[in-house]
């Protein structure tokens, strides 16, 4: 059976996200996307310098993956549209992860100036993912504003504490009609799992595999999570009940 996402016109077979920052070595990156299988690669426009001496990290990512800039260090939404318009300008195509964060502390997304930075970009036809706070009224609007997916926060960023922000995610896929990507804060792959057993659409994993032992090994194991936790979602849980319920009858086979 096909089970593909489909966002801004493209359909994607894998729905594990993956981001680029904090790795060992950058080579490592391209490891981590062919194990992983994931499609959608995320990276800072800061850490993309074609004419550096060193190496760049787009020279790790391979062509069959989306390339998705993120306008991480925007504190505004005036910011954060100077950072997308350059990463579409420097050849990086027409998707792009809007954060938009004031926070230095907790890095918590500020909602109201990603509403309107998807606005603007959206209206300029970018493919518009805004990473927000699990909010209701701000999800609507960002869906209305055209956003092509909504990236909602498992627990703050980079902290491994796993889906903290469970209730309102489950929430947003119950009442959004656009796909659901958890981002920041998934640390381990029993919680990417547990993210698409609620139904969302993918994760977007970075820390969890760039601090782990052995990042490649993690990259298969999430890969592996998702797809089981979105095969578990396709298939239905059974109800939970109070009281035990045996799977097979007690009485009647020890008659004589």
């Amino acid at each position: 059976m096909s089970d593909l996402l489909n966002i801004g016109g493209k359909e994607l077979a894998s729905r594990l996200f993956v981001g680029t920052g904090k790795f060992a070595r950058k080579s490592l990156v391209r490891e981590v996307l062919e194990r992983s299988g994931a499609e959608v690669v995320t990276v800072a426009l800061r850490r993309v310098d074609a004419d550096s001496e060193d190496e760049n990290i787009l020279d790790h990512i391979p062509e069959r993956c989306i390339l998705m800039p993120n306008t991480s260090g925007a504190r505004n939404a005036e910011e954060a549209v100077r950072i997308a318009r350059l990463a579409r300008a420097a050849g990086c195509g027409s998707w792009i992860k809007v954060e938009v964060i004031a926070d230095n502390k907790y890095l918590l997304p500020d909602n109201t100036e990603t509403l309107k930075t998807v606005e603007i970009l959206a209206g300029e036809g970018f493919t518009v993912l805004p990473y927000m706070n699990p909010d209701l009224t701000a999800a609507r609007r960002m869906q209305d504003a055209g956003a092509a997916a909504i990236m909602p926060l498992g627990a703050p960023i980079g902290t491994n504490r796993g889906l903290r922000t469970r209730e309102l995610v489950e929430i947003l896929v119950e009442e959004i009609a656009l796909p659901v990507i958890v981002d920041a804060g998934i640390g381990s792959p029993s919680e990417a799992a547990e993210c698409m057993e609620l139904g969302c659409a993918a994760v977007l994993v970075n820390t969890a595999l760039a601090a782990s032992e052995d990042p490649v090994s993690m990259a298969e194991a999430f890969s592996l999570a998702v797809k089981a936790g979105r095969l578990a979602y396709l298939a239905g849980k059974g109800p939970k009940t109070k009281e035990a319920e045996a799977s097979s009858p007690l009485t009647g086979f020890l008659r004589g």
